[in-house]
């Protein structure tokens, strides 16, 4: 059982609030996601806010266009701090996906920690070393150009 994790920070040149209001909201994941991810939210709540019992389900089509159903639960959330969404289902055996937004002289530091478990055992950790990690990580990077274009 290999549990991975990815940590990715961004200082982006703008205040709290307004990249609160951006993150919060689930819509704007698809502004930010790759376009060949095929990524389509199918419910979503739509209070004003973001708030812990939240669930959100998209499918996305990362391999051979092939849609896989997801569902993530917002977990935890402190207001201008932090929020987590977790997987309930979905193409990871595990997803815990932690937003950090910290104030600074330059704007705010944004730190991504990701924790994630494939499925399948051996399989699954050969599929990781293979493509997962590097797909991710080209996930993350496009992710990390498009704040930069939204926000400078």
């Amino acid at each position: 059982m290999a549990i991975y994790k990815m940590i990715r920070k961004q200082v982006i040149p703008a205040d709290i609030a307004t990249l609160w209001d951006f993150f919060k909201d689930p819509s704007n994941l698809t502004a930010i996601t790759p376009s060949y991810m095929n990524f389509v939210i199918k419910t979503m709540d739509t209070s004003d806010d973001i708030y812990a019992g939240q669930m959100i389900t998209y499918s996305v089509a990362p391999i051979a266009k092939i849609p896989l159903f997801w569902m993530t639960e917002i977990t935890a959330v402190e207001k201008h701090r932090y929020f987590i969404d977790e997987q309930r289902r979905g193409p990871y055996k595990m997803w815990h996906h932690q937003h950090h937004f910290t104030a600074t002289e330059k704007g705010v530091e944004m730190t991504d920690i990701v924790h994630y478990e494939l499925p399948l055992g051996i399989l699954g950790q050969i599929a990781h070393w293979l493509f997962v990690k590097r797909q991710l990580n080209q996930i993350f990077d496009y992710r990390y150009h498009k704040i930069e274009a939204l926000f400078n």
